[in-house]
């Protein structure tokens, strides 16, 4: 149903580098291809979705969305924690440690935290460990 989710940043180099590495924990890499010195894509493999990184086309500053969030879902809990330790060691913010978030212990499992631009992520898993 998606095809691909991009975001502004108003430093593509640092952008890079964090989604690099935080998108490395979940199998991505960048599309060489599709990249240059004003964008980054990023995908998991054939026929899945794409991630994408941007300088705004009309030349204004970038800046997250008010209410917008990307999810990413991970196979494991452990790797929503990864992605989350990950995401505040290569300069995002916490918004959210990872826990159990409604009644059921074996439901959803989420961390959310904001990339260097501050825009809104949320790592899950639904079903346990």
């Amino acid at each position: 149903m998606i095809g691909y989710v991009m975001l502004g940043t108003n430093d593509i180099a640092r952008a890079k580098a964090f989604y690099t590495e935080l998108l490395g924990l979940i199998g991505a890499s960048e599309l060489a291809a599709y990249s240059n010195e004003n964008r980054s894509f990023y995908t998991a493999g054939a026929n899945q979705p794409l991630f994408a990184i941007t300088r705004p086309y009309d030349g204004q500053p970038a800046n997250p969305g008010n209410g917008t969030m990307v999810a990413l879902p991970a196979p494991t809990r452990a790797i929503v924690d990864a992605l989350h330790a990950k995401a505040v060691s290569l300069g995002g913010a916490d918004d959210g440690p990872p826990g159990v978030r409604g009644p059921d212990p074996n439901g959803f499992y989420a961390a959310y935290f904001r990339d260097p631009d501050g825009n809104k992520f949320c790592a899950f898993r639904i079903g346990p460990a």
